[in-house]
């Protein structure tokens, strides 16, 4: 029987997911059905389990009632971005459907790539440098009276090796820094060995980084772990870069450090998002503010739409996936 598959996702989401190439490899898989668009969302169909062997999903797709999962058809769904809660609840694993999150992995480059361009912009002074010369015009004013800090030099702690934090570890040590730790009660030593750094304790970590990259999920175990004990133990002018989850840290203690002036800040989360435009956060010359773009390259994005394919190919094969949520693993992936 020919699958039928299911695509749940808006125009300017399929184009930016899946290339030509991926494209033609989709519709090799059986009978493409796309969901009609109505405000930049596509709906389930209540029929879905019924008509359908595979679901694909995305930002775009429209909140559904978790029952039309069930039924005599569908047995894979695919979400083509990171974290599934926003879509499927952890009650709906463990049944007839099976669950792949098909952007993670792609993602998570994009993310650590975004990470040490913040850490470099603080430590060269890129954002300040640019906003008063080109503000001023003036070469002097632009440039004067502050020096950059090396990588090289810095004490690098990292929270989290996960797939971004494993990335972030290779790339700044690619840059040459030595000094890198990391805190992760899961690592071994032999991980710590493969990416060249120390592991240690939590507070240990703070009070020792120059530097501290927050790479940690968002489960129920990382909610609130840096607090305001952890920042008060970082160094004066330390940078705090977080680009993962706003939900693994006490925010309104790091944004009090950063409107102190006592710590840099480069910052791709919140725990609100958007960020008030009312938020005094805005303008600060220790802040870099970005708007939740860390995981948005153009090749992430295919790359994700690439590996949604591949699992639904290794699925239709022989049932077998490769990035698999479930009942296990669901809290532990962000």
């Amino acid at each position: 029987m020919t699958a039928r598959i299911y695509i749940a996702i808006a125009d300017a989401d399929y184009g930016r997911l899946y290339d030509d190439a991926t494209r033609e490899r989709l519709a090799g898989l059986g009978e493409l059905v796309r969901g009609a668009e109505k405000d930049g969302r596509v709906s389930v169909p209540d029929d879905l389990a019924d008509e359908y062997d595979v679901l694909i999903t995305s930002w775009s797709t429209a909140r559904f009632d978790p029952a039309v999962l069930r039924g005599r058809r569908l047995r894979l769904a695919v979400h083509s971005a990171a974290s599934v809660r926003s879509l499927f609840p952890v009650e709906t694993l463990g049944g007839d459907v099976r669950l792949a999150q098909g952007g993670a992995d792609a993602m998570a480059l994009a993310v650590a790539e975004m990470s040490v361009t913040l850490t470099l912009a603080q430590l060269r002074n890129l954002v300040w440098h640019d906003r008063r010369f080109q503000s001023s015009r003036d070469w002097r004013e632009g440039g004067s009276g502050v020096l950059g800090q090396s990588i090289t030099a810095q004490r690098i702690g990292i929270v989290s090796l996960s797939r971004v934090g494993r990335h972030y570890a290779r790339m700044v040590r690619g840059l040459g820094a030595t000094g890198v730790r990391a805190y992760d009660p899961y690592a071994s030593d032999a991980d710590a060995r493969e990416l060249g750094l120390e592991l240690c304790s939590l507070d240990e970590l703070c009070a020792t980084s120059d530097v501290l990259a927050i790479c940690a999920p968002a489960t129920p175990e990382t909610a609130g772990m840096i607090g305001a004990a952890h920042f008060a133990l970082l160094p004066d002018q330390a940078i705090v870069i977080n680009a993962a989850r706003a939900q693994v840290t006490d925010e309104e203690a790091l944004f009090d450090e950063v409107r102190s002036g006592r710590l840099r800040v480069g910052l791709d989360v919140y725990t609100t998002e958007p960020l008030p435009a009312e938020s005094d956060l805005f303008g600060r010359d220790n802040a870099i503010l970005l708007p939740h773009v860390a995981g948005g390259t153009v090749q992430a994005r295919f790359a994700q739409g690439e590996h949604v394919v591949r699992e639904i190919e290794s699925f239709l094969h022989d049932g077998t996936l490769r990035s698999e949520v479930t009942p296990e693993n669901y809290h532990r992936l962000g």
